[in-house]
């Protein structure tokens, strides 16, 4: 089936941000004063909100403290962590392949800020590839539908004719909650066995075969 809109997630779909994500988190969590976190138990919130990440890898964490670790994140990931963070390969050659089908709409569901959308946009010049965008701190974070439902209806685009990509259970836990058809990809942060709980229509598990599938091959 050819979907007229296509909903990317960012980190882990699009982007190979994790190791960032995690190095970052890891640094702010000691600053804060909350202590270790684990690799694992940080690529497990990766597609949240940051308040809701944070509220989940540190249960009972205090406001401000829970502000504090917030503030630091936000400072490693802008300015002082210098781990690698690109596109996945071949990412831009097949977004450009999707973009000259006629009829294709392209839109991003993050759980990225807007400021941070918009930086990563501006800094790849990736923002003109989408027609639309939504971010967790401009709607509900996932796995809440809104940001979803939202992108459809500024598209006026029945659900029936989108499809949400990703590589988390948030992702594919929010279109299931409006009967969008859901695509995971198992190169990014949640496991097959993971996401395969959600139903999706179908795995990939290369950036390759995600798009050759979304071209009908």
């Amino acid at each position: 089936m050819q979907y007229e809109l296509i909903i990317f997630d960012w980190d882990g779909t699009l982007m190979d941000s994790v190791p960032r994500i995690v190095s970052c988190m890891q640094a702010a969590a000691l600053e804060a004063e909350w202590g270790a976190l684990s690799a694992p138990d940080v690529e497990d919130i990766i597609g949240l909100g940051l308040p809701e990440a944070i509220a989940k890898l540190c249960p009972g964490i205090l406001p401000a403290q829970a502000e504090r670790l917030r503030e630091r994140y936000s400072h490693h990931f802008v300015h002082a962590d210098a781990t690698p963070m690109m596109f996945f390969a071949d990412v831009e050659a097949h977004i450009a392949r999707l973009r000259e089908r006629e009829g294709q709409r392209l839109a991003v569901a993050t759980g990225k800020s807007r400021r941070g959308l918009d930086r990563i946009f501006a800094e790849t010049g990736s923002g003109a590839w989408f027609e639309s965008s939504r971010t967790a701190d401009e709607t509900r974070s996932k796995p809440h539908p809104q940001m979803l439902a939202e992108l459809l209806s500024e598209l006026s685009v029945p659900v029936e004719r989108a499809v949400m990509v990703g590589d988390t259970e948030y992702d594919l836990e929010m279109a299931r909650a409006i009967g969008m058809d859901r695509i995971g990809v198992t190169y990014g942060v949640h496991t097959p066995e993971r996401l395969s709980l959600s139903h999706p229509k179908w795995l990939a598990h290369s950036v390759d075969e995600l798009f050759e599938r979304l071209h009908g091959k």
